[in-house]
């Protein structure tokens, strides 16, 4: 029986030494910091590790994470330059940097930063024009996080940056920014439709010059190689009369076009005028002939001139 009771003793006084000891033990977590109250007062702040502290004289009166964390901004109304309500939320991410500040410099912190969030925020936009606002987040989320921070360093807050979450017109100011969208949009399908039907009608001009430049060489080649061929056809026949028996060839080639014309017109015509002496075909071969000698005498007259006029 005392055996027991004083084993009873032992495990109720190592329990009891435990709990004593335990009170005088703080372990701070990593990224934390406990402020430490001794009779009410502050004392020191403890960072993680293992600390001792007295107990009932001393306490842990505030426990803080040294995290960045996120504070939702709720939403409000804000009044622009141009006398247009807004609806605007954001998001606000803090740090804190000194403990004892964040403890004992204001009563709510998260709630003083977000009201101070919430004031900055609407004399921003009390700036601005509302094309301002949708324009210049970066801007007005630059100028609200440099006013808390300035306002908040006192509390021991870092303030990182804030940024605009929502930006909510009224009803008829969106409905007023959708027709205009609508007329800038229809705006841009005409003026690409003109461009477009511009373009088409600057490549059809073009298309139209190249190919009528086109069609003019080809003309005026065709002429020149024409032009040309019927010169050698006039150098072979003159030089083909000059030879031995050209004359004969001339008067063949006379009668042949002689006879074939009548038998083109009486092929063709119902009408025809024929000359007075049309059956004596030889008589006509003559005719022709004597008039082509005597253009080539004349040809000829006519080239020996000019030969003895040259130097």
């Amino acid at each position: 029986m005392f055996e027991s009771m004083s084993l009873a003793f032992i495990v109720g006084g190592a329990i009891l030494l435990f709990l004593f000891l335990k009170s005088f033990i703080r372990i701070v977590p990593q990224n934390e910091a406990f402020v430490v109250e001794r009779l009410g007062k502050y004392n020191r702040t403890l960072l993680a590790g293992l600390h001792v502290t007295i107990p009932v004289l001393e306490r842990v009166g505030y426990r803080h994470s040294l995290k960045e964390y996120a504070v939702d901004v709720a939403s409000q109304q804000a009044i622009t330059r141009d006398n247009v309500a807004l609806g605007i939320d954001g998001v606000l991410y803090l740090k804190i940097m000194d403990p004892k500040a964040a403890s004992y410099g204001v009563e709510n912190l998260q709630f003083a930063i977000t009201q101070l969030a919430q004031t900055s925020m609407r004399a921003e936009i009390g700036k601005l024009s509302l094309d301002d606002t949708f324009e210049s987040r970066e801007n007005i989320n630059a100028r609200v996080t440099q006013a808390i921070d300035e306002a908040s360093g006192v509390w021991g807050t870092k303030v990182l940056r804030y940024e605009v979450k929502d930006i909510t017109p009224p009803a008829t100011i969106l409905e007023e920014m959708e027709k205009q969208m609508s007329a800038e949009r229809e705006r841009r399908v005409e003026v690409l439709t003109s461009e477009g039907y511009r373009q088409s009608q600057i490549n059809q001009a073009e298309g139209d010059k190249q190919a009528k430049i086109l069609r003019a060489q080809g003309s005026a080649e065709a002429l020149t190689i024409e032009a040309d061929a019927r010169a050698e056809a006039i150098r072979m026949i003159s030089s083909a009369i000059n030879e031995e028996g050209g004359t004969s060839a001339v008067a063949q080639q006379l009668a042949e076009q002689y006879v074939g014309a009548f038998e083109q017109l009486a092929r063709q015509g119902t009408v025809a005028l024929l000359p007075g002496d049309s059956a004596d075909v030889a008589s006509m071969v003559a005719k022709a002939y004597t008039a082509f000698d005597s253009l080539r005498g004349q040809v000829d007259a006519t080239k020996a001139e000019s030969g003895r006029t040259s130097p």
